[in-house]
């Protein structure tokens, strides 16, 4: 494998968890509810999917126990912020300190387990496509679910009646309600698929990325998800470009390190969050844009009449 193909490579594997934890953050925020607790849910998610896979030797069941502790962790902001009616912002940052803090505890026993990793899926004569065919064609099962999710995402919000309703009550919850939406329940429903994403994103982290379980694995990746939402200006497919660019200067600062390029250490460790900021202060430039895409009732509560 040439080094092309070998960066190409390992730059879609870091960018998978960040689309992934985008697509289920963007769909929770088009529904109005502003999760900063995304960092906490991916944790969760590792931690939950590197012990199911350890208990019972399978990595797909690890998947789906990571899936659900994100799920399952998200029912707790839910619960707070839709029916306590509790701050958002301030319980989302409470919940990634929670997180952070229970899969340490959680996971203390697993520390220096070897990992079982999640293999690659081959699909025949197109993996020996030269340059494309490794990368894109002899991937693992989340790859070609975060391609799915970004099409199933997209198409489900512009195309169904039911993102509609959810796109409906993140613009005005008010007269979503009016008109007879189960606001509170699809909210709900909103903020699990969130915590399912990011779960399945730090499954992807804990099988494959590197397929052992430390603590506070997820190393910041919740925060870019959140960012890459505002970069892709709440559209699926940018979050895809998005999380592809923010993965590449994540991948090359290491690369950077390998090829002994005189810059320091922790300038290149420095650079993936450098990159979020400086592009959320090129997108905020352009308040117009930005007003006009975000969801009206993001991070407003809502209480039905009774």
């Amino acid at each position: 494998m040439s080094i092309f193909e070998a960066i190409l490579l390992t730059v879609i594997t870091a960018s998978t968890p960040l689309v992934i934890a985008a697509l289920g953050e963007l769909v929770t925020e088009r529904a109005g509810v502003l999760n900063l607790g995304v960092e906490g849910m991916m944790v969760m998610g590792a931690v939950g999917a590197f012990i199911g896979a350890q208990e019972t030797g399978s990595p797909y069941v690890g998947i789906l126990c990571g899936i659900a502790a994100g799920a399952l962790f998200s029912l707790l902001f839910g619960f707070l912020t839709l029916t306590l009616v509790a701050n958002q912002v301030a319980t989302g940052l409470a919940l990634t300190i929670l997180g952070l803090g229970a899969s340490g505890m959680i996971g203390e026993a697993y520390v220096g387990l070897p990992g079982i990793r999640l293999m690659p899926i081959e699909i025949p004569v197109l993996k020996d496509i030269p340059v494309i065919g490794a990368a894109l064609f002899k991937q693992d099962l989340i790859f070609y679910l975060s391609i799915a999710l970004v099409i199933g995402v997209n198409w489900f919000l512009f195309k169904s009646r039911t993102g509609l309703k959810i796109r409906a009550i993140g613009d005005n919850h008010g007269s979503a309600h009016a008109l007879g939406i189960n606001v509170i329940r699809t909210r709900y429903l909103a903020v699990m698929f969130g915590g399912a994403c990011a779960g399945l994103a730090g499954a992807q982290l804990s099988l494959i990325y590197t397929p052992q379980w430390t603590e506070n694995m997820s190393g910041g990746r919740g925060w870019i998800a959140l960012a890459l939402v505002v970069f892709a200006s709440w559209r699926p497919w940018r979050i895809l470009a998005g999380g592809y660019l923010f993965g590449a200067v994540t991948i090359l600062q290491l690369h950077a390190q390998a090829f002994g390029i005189g810059i320091p250490s922790q300038f290149l460790s420095m650079l993936p969050y450098a990159a979020t900021v400086v592009v959320l202060v090129i997108i905020s430039h352009n308040r117009r844009t930005t007003l006009i895409n975000t969801p009206a009732s993001l991070g407003k509560a809502f209480v039905p009449d009774r």
